[in-house]
């Protein structure tokens, strides 16, 4: 099923349920869906795509809780946190540590990367690989360590 359905599917479940915190977030999501199916850039949302929007809104939150919990408004913090766990149901499970480590030299070895000048070239199969299953800083500062050592 899309990105689309299921977030529909959820959004009715949430009303009947009367979540307030996942009908933010699932309507936020839906709004995110609009917005790129009238943007011009394609009416259709392929799997990565989806993937990069769901990333998108997560980062945004995340900054958002950051400045909340800096400026004590556990009450804002609070929505944050709760909007982040019900888009993260929709993402691909994420990668462990040991795992995105293993992946990570395996493109090192395939690409012969040697040192940290080679740490876009590793970045970018890294990222297409791992696309949806772990963040983008926490490739780039696993990339970093090995590539360091």
């Amino acid at each position: 099923m899309s990105l689309e359905t299921n977030v529909m599917s959820a959004l009715k479940n949430a009303m009947k349920a009367k979540d307030q915190g996942a009908l933010r977030a699932l309507r936020a999501i839906k709004s995110e869906i609009l917005l790129f199916q009238t943007s011009g850039a394609g009416t259709e949302l392929d799997e990565a795509a989806e993937i990069k929007l769901l990333q998108k809104m997560i980062k945004q939150r995340k900054d958002s809780l950051d400045i909340f919990e800096k400026e004590n408004r556990s009450d804002l913090a609070a929505k944050e946190s709760e909007e982040i766990a019900v888009i993260e149901q929709f993402l691909p499970k994420q990668m462990g540590d040991d795992e995105l480590k293993n992946v990570i030299e395996n493109i090192i070895h395939s690409t012969g990367a040697s040192s940290i000048k080679d740490m876009g070239k590793v970045m970018g199969m890294a990222t297409k690989t791992v696309a949806g299953q772990a963040e983008g800083q926490r490739i780039a500062a696993m990339v970093k360590s090995l590539l360091g050592n």
